[in-house]
């Protein structure tokens, strides 16, 4: 056990000294947090705002309100801009949109006409994916819009004796119906006139039509920033850099003779192996508890249970210890081993959600994700930071990481010792 010790504290000495590698393992992720965080947040036209501009032609009361609700909106960043302009912008990528509100807006009734609402929207051809995205903000704003003219009688009857000039204008509408219509539009209009407007519009004429949203997660269990979202995958970029450092080490003390001549040594080859294994296992843990730290200090990350922390961090330190030596047997020089490595863990990073979301992904891809290690680390510390599982649900993702993380290092342990062999011709 001394020996091993000895091999780990050695190890981990080395990775202090290596000040480039050692960014990868500790300032790498940290920056990627902070990135992602940052972009998620919405904050200065974050990922969750659409940068639209408006070109008011019609500049009615009803056009400029409809404006107005517009620039309300917390997923949309306005702009005024004159048509040429808007174009312009939308063109060269500087916008991704731009709505222009057509003259007529505020004569014509709730801003449409037979071909539709009087409204243009030009999308940037790169940013079709928000193109229904922005119709559906489009429309509700209309549509609140419209409920405030409806909750207004005095512009209702507007409206309705505007209805009652056009149909005696009409030649297209026989006697009977237009009869039919001005009935029933002046019985309207004298209920508009009767009614009390307080009354009118604290009833809601058209009725609440607002969505009611659930939680779909435990009380106070959910994110509080977007940080709280984002450092578990910080935590796996970290990670990934310690299996990918700790593996190549073992492939440049194998063909620097190091290893030769450690084997020389009283030690045997499971406890230096289990040297190696221990110092990545202390450095993984170190950094997901460094990161973690930097996260609730200084950016309020909230840590629901610290045992359950404690499982989930001690869990995927097992799982990419396992990962390190499966790596490491992956060739017999540096750049071998290093180009390999990061081509599957990347690909885990992927599919597992550090890189894409699960959410953005495809189902066929979501069912992918099931086999990356990746997507059990990020859930595991999901549900010790901030989603509140119980114990029974930790039990899922920290077994998987654990069973992976024994199988990985078995299988390159077996590696190893079929290739020991060779090892002092390789050293030559």
């Amino acid at each position: 056990m001394k020996g091993m010790l000895i091999l780990a504290a050695k190890d981990l000495r080395l990775l202090w000294r290596d000040r480039f590698g050692l960014f990868w393992v500790l300032g790498f992720p940290l920056i990627m947090a902070l990135l992602f965080g940052s972009l998620y947040s919405g904050d200065g036209g974050g990922a969750s705002n659409i940068s639209i501009g408006v070109v008011d032609e019609d500049q009615s009361d009803e056009s400029k309100a409809y404006v107005k609700k517009l620039q309300e909106s917390e997923a949309l960043t306005v702009k005024h801009l004159d048509l040429p302009t808007a174009q312009d912008q939308v063109r060269k990528g500087k916008l991704s949109a731009f709505l222009r509100v057509e003259k007529g807006f505020g004569d014509s009734p709730f801003g449409s006409s037979t071909e539709g609402l009087l409204l243009e929207l030009g999308v940037d051809p790169a940013r079709r994916a928000a193109k229904a995205y922005l119709q559906g903000i489009l429309i509700r704003t209309w549509f609140d819009s419209t409920k405030d003219m409806f909750s207004n009688p005095m512009k209702m009857r507007q409206l309705v004796t505007e209805g009652l000039r056009d149909i005696d204008q009409s030649t297209g509408i026989s006697k009977s119906q237009r009869d039919v219509f001005n009935t029933f539009l002046a019985n309207v209009d004298r209920f508009l006139g009767d009614v009390d407007p307080e009354v009118y519009s604290q009833n809601e004429p058209l009725g609440n039509m607002e969505i009611k949203t659930v939680s779909v997660i435990r009380d106070k269990a959910q994110p509080r920033n977007p940080f709280d979202i984002t450092f578990p995958s910080g935590i796996l970029w970290g990670l990934i850099g310690c299996a990918t450092a700790f593996g190549i080490s073992i492939v440049n003390e194998r063909s620097s003779g190091t290893l030769l001549r450690i084997r020389l040594s009283p030690l045997g080859r499971a406890q230096i192996l289990g040297g190696k294994g221990l110092a990545c296992f202390a450095a993984c843990v170190g950094v997901t508890v460094f990161l973690i730290f930097i996260g609730v200090v200084f950016f309020k990350v909230q840590l629901s249970d610290p045992l359950k922390a404690t499982l989930a961090i001690f869990s995927t330190a097992i799982c990419f210890v396992g990962i390190m030596m499966l790596i490491s047997v992956m060739g017999k020089t540096e750049r071998a081993v290093s180009g390999a490595g990061w081509a599957i863990l990347l690909v885990m990073a992927m599919f597992g959600g550090c890189m894409i979301p699960l959410a953005f992904m495809p189902g066929w891809m979501q069912t992918i994700s099931h086999l990356s290690p990746v997507k059990w680390c990020i859930l595991a510390l999901e549900g010790a930071i901030w989603r509140q599982f119980s114990y029974a649900e930790m039990a899922q993702p920290c077994g998987i990481l654990v069973i992976i993380g024994v199988v990985f290092f078995t299988a390159g342990v077996k590696i190893f010792a079929r290739s020991g062999q060779k090892v002092s011709d390789t050293s030559r």
